[in-house]
């Protein structure tokens, strides 16, 4: 495998890792007014206190790989969504912040207001992050100089707006397959009711926007031609779907958060697949596609950085791995709640 491929396998992996693990966080905070009472609420955000810091790490790694491996992708990238990753990061912060100072003050108006926050940054984060990944898709007015040729209009229509809609509904039923996980009792019934219907929704939201993907870019298939194994890939992602409502029926919460878990795994790869071996899909004329040789680093830089990850990587695997051990079980209230 030479550097280019293995470090548009390494961003893969890191965005793949995030998606998943602050994936079942946000949807949590999407689903968060659903649920009733102040003790429920307070069980819904510990669910996710010990561990949403640590996800986010998935998310500036990323970031920083991204910057480092293909410094011209990251400028053209974050030039061209600078209004919208702004937005991004106030729903992030607001989201922190919501969970943070929810229970500081013991007044009604104070914890609903910090329940709306949470509610409301979680929504616009996972709108926002599926907006982009279909314009990654659709591709974006990039020109021969590499500069955004466009506005923040060009990035907001209809076809992204559908993908970040679907990745709201996947967010919301990763959350609550994670909640009926990690809670028991009422609020685990009360959650347990809303996995079918969000997925019935996730599943007619997906079969619309592939089919859609499928009609308005017909060049995301050109890869599956190239490579036909890549149709595994497509293989398993359907497996993990069918296997989620299956698990919630055999009640069997674990299993079907693994489901869903593959399967934004496998959408994550499938993103890839359409994608490669481009960066940025120029909209404007596919001679200004920004591939991953002509954006990158130098060779002693890219290969400098591979040692980095080998030594590193596993850290912060076996973090991740720790963390999630240690608080593994049903949540439960104590002094230190949130």
């Amino acid at each position: 495998m030479d550097l280019y491929t293995f470090w548009f396998l390494t961003l893969g992996v890191l965005l793949g890792g995030y998606a998943v693990l602050d994936g079942f966080d946000l949807g949590v905070g999407i689903v968060h007014l659903g649920i009733r009472g102040d003790t429920e609420r307070r069980l819904a955000m510990n669910s996710i206190g010990p561990l949403w810091d640590g996800n986010e790490v998935w998310l500036v790694t990323f970031g920083g790989a991204l910057f480092a491996a293909f410094p011209e992708a990251y400028a053209t990238i974050f030039s061209s969504f600078y209004l919208p990753f702004m937005a991004l990061l106030a729903a992030l912060i607001g989201r922190a912040v919501s969970i943070e100072f929810r229970s500081k003050v013991s007044s009604a108006f104070w914890r609903r207001y910090w329940d709306f926050s949470f509610f409301l940054s979680s929504l616009v984060a996972v709108l926002l992050f599926g907006v982009a990944v279909g314009n990654i898709i659709q591709g974006i007015p990039v020109g021969a100089d590499r500069e955004f040729a466009g506005d923040v209009s060009d990035l907001l229509g209809i076809y992204p707006i559908g993908v970040g809609m679907l990745a709201v509904v996947m967010s919301a039923l990763h959350g609550s397959l994670y909640l009926c996980l990690k809670t028991d009792g009422e609020l685990q019934e009360r959650v347990g009711r809303w996995r079918i219907p969000l997925y019935a929704g996730f599943l007619v939201g997906y079969i619309a926007i592939s089919l859609w993907t499928l009609v308005l870019i017909p060049r995301v298939l050109d890869n599956f031609y190239r490579w036909p194994v890549a149709w595994g890939v497509v293989l398993v992602k359907m497996l993990a779907v069918v296997a989620i409502p299956i698990a919630v029926k055999a009640n069997r919460p674990g299993w079907a958060f693994v489901g869903s878990s593959v399967t934004i795994l496998s959408l994550i790869a499938t993103i890839g697949l359409t994608i490669f071996p481009n960066l940025v899909v120029s909209s404007l004329s596919e001679t200004y596609n920004m591939d991953i040789v002509s954006c990158a680093s130098s060779l002693g830089t890219l290969g400098l950085m591979r040692t980095i990850v080998i030594l590193g990587f596993p850290c912060v695997l076996a973090y991740t791995i720790t963390v999630y051990w240690i608080f593994r079980g049903k949540t439960k209230l104590d002094e230190f709640s949130y």
